[in-house]
């Protein structure tokens, strides 16, 4: 509340200057409306009349057929030689002791005029500007006639043009159509599963295929392990029934010492399906390694089944010899050779189907692999075989409708556009606007005194309250003693009062009365 006091006080002590540039900015404001010319302005409103003959409501096409034909008799009307024969019509520009160039009037002429679509989707306006009220309502009413005018001859002529030009391109399209056709259908015959269309069916089916192939791989590597059991099972069995042989043989004879045995063909076939499985973890089946290895593996399986089968018949003979407790174990270590004769078989099947899977996932990623290239292939004959397409449907139907347009154009009772609301002469102008200006001079003008008022109390430093002392000094105030002028100084102060009063009141009567005197002579208007 305190800081709102002062501020009310630094405006009463400064309202001769808060006045004085409100009233100079009013005067300022006065002097640039006068000084700036009067802009008239008239606008005609035109309306698009659909054919009369099977009306109907209006449809996106058509809302973007208005505004195609807007914009292109729009580009008409403001053509050179358009702007120029309405300028020798009109005989605008003749007043002026110094008239400008030609092209300079068409310039001045098209910067002027203003076409504008309404909200309704129907209609829009032709506006002018300029300075003469009933030339700027002459120069819109000739440019809203010229506008319909050149819209009929415009249509009558496009009309003519389709015909032609659909007439002499239907049948080079049909032909061009039918080559395309067949081409089409004889290059998806000769690609069918390259198609892109049959991409999906194929990664479907590539997918079950590596799936497949992946569990025969998982099945073989299964069985490659169990085989390698069984056939560390069997040497364990054969190296306790030798065992036990020697030392029934040789009880009483004492112990030798153990020397190192030179690797088995188990041991060894073991090592090499160990190495046969890193291989494939890093190489395919073509890798010379892996075949290598596979050779090694296969003539060692053959070598340790003949032996097996020798082993197998000296097992026999012998079990007959031995008691029952030998013949039970002999009859395992048989088990366990029938198991490892399977578990070979069963990985020969595994392969063979491991190899036709093989064969297929190749067939279908060689497919899958050419589908890019086809695509490219089908999108040019698609691209080029629908834009002909739609050249082909747009010919027909021009065709038909080629000559029935023509006839309403003809007629004039095709579409048009029709005036509904011809340009009148306007009474005020556009620019400047009275009201606007001097609303914007007065708060200009309070606003630059309000500042300097305040700037001016901010660079006084005199102390004109207690308040202010103590705040300035830091002491508190026990008695202050009022100003009291000498009678000159009130006499002095009383007359610059007049003379201030006086001075602001013949300034705000000579504004009112140039205010009043120019709007007299209509020089203003609000």
């Amino acid at each position: 509340m305190q800081q709102i006091r002062r501020l009310v006080d630094v405006a009463l002590r400064r309202k001769a200057l808060i006045l004085f540039c409100t009233l100079l900015g009013v005067s300022l404001g006065l002097a640039y409306y006068l000084t700036q010319p009067k802009i008239f302005q008239s606008t005609a409103l035109l309306s698009y009349q659909q054919q009369r003959i099977n009306p109907s409501e209006m449809s996106p096409d058509v809302v973007s057929r208005i505004q195609e034909t807007v914009n292109t008799t729009t580009q008409i009307i403001l053509s050179r030689s358009s702007l120029e024969k309405i300028i020798a019509d009109l005989g605008l520009f003749k007043e002026s002791e110094n008239p400008p160039s030609v092209e300079a009037q068409v310039q001045a002429l098209r910067q002027n005029i203003n076409v504008q679509r309404s909200s309704r989707d129907d209609t829009f306006s032709i506006s002018f500007s300029g300075r003469n009220p009933s030339q700027v309502a002459l120069v819109t009413n000739s440019l809203a006639a010229r506008f319909i005018e050149e819209n009929l001859q415009y249509r009558e002529e496009r009309a003519q043009e389709t015909s032609l030009y659909t007439q002499d391109e239907l049948n080079m399209a049909k032909e061009m159509l039918d080559q395309l056709e067949a081409k089409m259908r004889d290059y998806k015959l000769a690609h069918f599963n390259e198609m892109p269309e049959q991409r999906e069916g194929n990664l479907t089916r590539l997918n079950s295929l590596q799936e497949q192939y992946q569990g025969r791989q998982d099945s073989i590597q299964d069985l490659e392990r169990t085989r390698v059991m069984l056939q560390e099972q069997i040497n364990v069995r054969r190296q306790l029934l030798a065992e036990n042989a020697r030392l029934r043989q040789n009880q009483l004879q004492p112990q030798t010492p153990v020397t190192a045995q030179p690797e088995t063909q188990q041991e060894r076939l073991a090592r090499l399906q160990t190495t046969l499985q890193q291989l494939l973890g890093r190489y395919t089946e073509r890798h010379p390694e892996v075949k290598q290895i596979r050779r090694e593996i296969s003539s060692l399986e053959q070598s340790i089944e003949q032996n097996l089968g020798e082993a197998a018949d000296s097992t026999a003979s012998a079990s007959q010899r031995q008691p029952s407790g030998g013949r039970q174990f002999d009859q395992e270590l048989f088990d366990l050779q029938i198991q490892l004769k399977d578990i070979g078989l069963n990985i020969e099947e595994l392969n063979k189907e491991r190899v036709e899977l093989k064969a297929a996932i190749e067939q279908y990623e060689q497919w899958i692999a050419a589908v890019p290239e086809r695509e490219a292939e089908w999108s040019a004959l698609t691209r080029e075989y629908a834009e002909l397409r739609r050249h082909y449907d747009e010919l027909v139907s021009q065709n038909l409708q080629a000559q029935s347009s023509l006839n309403l154009e003809r007629k004039q009772k095709g579409s048009q556009f029709r005036i509904e609301d011809s340009a009148r002469v306007p009474e005020k102008p556009v620019s400047p606007v009275f009201v606007k200006i001097m609303a914007l001079a007065l708060l200009a003008g309070a606003g630059v005194g309000g500042v300097l008022a305040f700037g001016l109390n901010m660079l006084d430093t005199s102390l004109r309250s207690p308040a202010d002392f103590e705040n300035l000094f830091q002491q508190e105030v026990i008695c202050s003693i009022p100003y009291l002028p000498l009678k000159r100084e009130t006499r002095r102060e009383h007359l610059w009062s007049i003379a201030g009063a006086l001075f602001f009141v013949v300034y705000g009567a000579a504004i009112v009365a140039v205010i009043f005197y120019t709007w007299k002579q209509g020089h203003i208007i609000v």
